[in-house]
C-alpha cells in the first residue's frame, strides 16, 4: 500500500528514541521531511544523523517541552525551516510515578501541556492549506485501572478526549485529528526494560496476561501511528486506535 506520505512534511516530539525513533524512521524511509526534538542533545544528534541516510531533508534540536518559550520557539522555527506541516506526532511523555503533587505537575507540563502547544503551533499553518494530520498518543491505562492511581493514566486519557473535540473542531479545516494507544512495548533502555529488571515479578505477571506471550516492540507501534497519520488513512478522524495485541480487556462496540 502506499501510504501518500512522500513529500510530506512531519514534525516529532520526542523522537530520539523507542515509538519516537521507530516513528521518524519509517516517515523517513516513506519519503517525508522531517523535524524532530527530544530532551538529550546527543540523542537528537544521532537520531538525525540515522535519519539522514534516508535522503530527505532531517532537522532538529533538544529541547525541554516543560520550557514553554523555548519550546514554541522551536516550533516556530521548524515549521518555518521546513516550509509548513503537514503531520505533527506529540509523543514526549513524562512516564508513570505514584506519590505527591510534583507528579500530577510534571505530568499535565509535558503529557498535556506539551502536545497542547504543539497543536496550537501547527493549527494556523494546517489550517491555511485545508490539510494537515495530527496523531496524538495516549495509553491502554487510560482505558482501564491499571496500575494504581497516578497522574499518567489520568493525563494520557485527557488526551483521548481532547483529540475527539479537535476533530470535531477542525474537519472544516481539513485537518484529521486521530489518537493511538500502546500498550505495554519493552525496548532497551525502555521503562519495560528497566522494570523487567527492577521489578521481574510484575514484568513476568504483565507479560502472562499478553494473549500473543510478549510485549510490542515499538516498530509495531509505529506502523499504526504512521498509518494513522497518513493519506492512506484520510477517512479516519476521531479515531481511537488501541495497539495492544488484545493485552487490554474492553470490548469496542
Amino acid at each position: 500500500m502506499d501510504l501518500g506520505l512522500s513529500g510530506k512534511k512531519a514534525i516529532i516530539v520526542g523522537a530520539a528514541r523507542g515509538i519516537g525513533m521507530a516513528t521518524a524512521e519509517i516517515l523517513a524511509r516513506e519519503g517525508c521531511d522531517l523535524a524532530i526534538t527530544a530532551r538529550s542533545e546527543d540523542g537528537i544528534k544521532d537520531a538525525i544523523a540515522n535519519l539522514r541516510k534516508y535522503g530527505t531533508k532531517v532537522i532538529g534540536s533538544a529541547v525541554n517541552v516543560k520550557k514553554a518559550d523555548d519550546y514554541k520557539t522551536w516550533l516556530a522555527e521548524a515549521i518555518d525551516e521546513l516550509g509548513g506541516c503537514d503531520i505533527l506526532i506529540p509523543i514526549t511523555s513524562a512516564g508513570s510515578g505514584v506519590g505527591s503533587e510534583k507528579y500530577w505537575h510534571n505530568a499535565f507540563e509535558v503529557d498535556v501541556l506539551g502536545p497542547v502547544r504543539a497543536v496550537e503551533a501547527v493549527l494556523p499553518a494546517m489550517t491555511e492549506r485545508k490539510s494537515g494530520s495530527i496523531v496524538l498518543i495516549a495509553t491502554t491505562s487510560a482505558g482501564e485501572a491499571m496500575g494504581g492511581p497516578q497522574a499518567y493514566n489520568a493525563m494520557k486519557a485527557s488526551l483521548i478526549t481532547w483529540g475527539k473535540q479537535l476533530a470535531l473542531a477542525h474537519g472544516k479545516d481539513g485537518i484529521r485529528v486521530n489518537v493511538i494507544s500502546p500498550g505495554p512495548v519493552e525496548f532497551e533502555g525502555g521503562n519495560w526494560d528497566m522494570i523487567k529488571g527492577t521489578m521481574e515479578k510484575f514484568y513476568t505477571n504483565t507479560l502472562r496476561q499478553q494473549p500473543l506471550g510478549r510485549l510490542g516492540t515499538p516498530e509495531e507501534i509505529a506502523r499504526a501511528i504512521c498509518f494513522m497519520a497518513s493519506p492512506a488513512a484520510s477517512w479516519c478522524n476521531g479515531s481511537h486506535l488501541v495497539v495492544d495485541g488484545a493485552y487490554t480487556n474492553r470490548t469496542h462496540f
